[in-house]
């Protein structure tokens, strides 16, 4: 059976003080997370990585929100993988559409990351989605497909088992939109099936999180459905009573 998992996104919000704040006072709920089976946790700027996993409670995950796929060189503003192995961070989100937009990161380069990550023994969380324009087109599965495809490209069954997948239609993150959760589960099963092609059984085994505007009123419903196993959420993961209420309705 696969595991729940919050994972909050926290972009580019808070200075290291807030980050050791939330992370000194989010105890309580990580334990209860965790005594009902359930695994959170949250990804900070590279500038609080660190502060957070010093005072982080135990079990709560600790993850970077893009690394670089090299191990050192000449690569100005990028971080590598032996980095934030030392301060201990062990899951990296890759391909965030913010990202894709942004800084012009390709799925192609993120099956470079993924190989890197994967490598190290480390977690990718592989972010997808499509634009309003592709959704509206009736192109989200043909999109989302292609993604998929050159992101777990070169993968063996084994190492695709071990790379989280978040779907995040593009038009419902920090828009106050949202995918019904019958969008949302219709996509996510559509995705277990495109693995299960290639890979066969063991995408049964890999957790697909749903991200897009999840709220602590709205994510009971999306973890109703079959195959989406957990959430990545940006806005609502900041504060403390929101988190709260993220992790109480993951527990139901």
């Amino acid at each position: 059976m696969r595991k729940k998992l919050l994972l909050g996104n926290w972009k580019m919000n808070k200075t290291p003080s807030e980050a050791k704040a939330f992370a000194e006072g989010c105890a309580e709920m990580v334990a209860y997370a965790i005594n009902h089976g359930i695994e959170v946790g949250v990804a900070p700027t590279f500038v609080c990585l660190q502060t957070v996993k010093e005072h982080a409670p135990q079990g709560l995950i600790v993850a970077a929100q893009n690394c670089n796929e090299h191990a050192s060189g000449a690569y100005t503003g990028e971080i590598s993988i032996p980095m934030l192995q030392e301060i201990g961070i062990d899951t990296v989100i890759l391909g965030h559409s913010e990202r894709r937009e942004y800084n012009g990161e390709t799925s192609a380069k993120c099956n470079e990351k993924i190989k890197a990550l994967l490598a190290a023994n480390m977690t990718p969380v592989y972010c997808c989605g499509e634009s309003l324009e592709t959704f509206e087109k009736g192109e989200t599965k043909k999109w989302v497909a292609q993604q998929i495809r050159e992101g777990f490209e070169g993968l063996t069954p084994e190492q695709a088992g071990k790379v989280v997948i978040a779907y995040e239609p593009i038009w419902a993150i920090g828009t106050g939109k949202s995918a019904t959760k019958e969008i949302a589960e219709d996509t996510i099963g559509f995705i277990r099936r495109t693995l299960r092609e290639s890979f066969g059984p063991v995408a049964n085994d890999i957790r697909i999180l749903y991200g897009g505007s999840v709220k602590p009123g709205n994510i009971a419903e999306y973890m109703s459905q079959e195959d989406i196993d957990g959430a990545l959420v940006g806005g609502a993961s900041l504060a403390l009573d929101s988190y709260q209420g993220l992790i109480e309705g993951l527990v139901g």
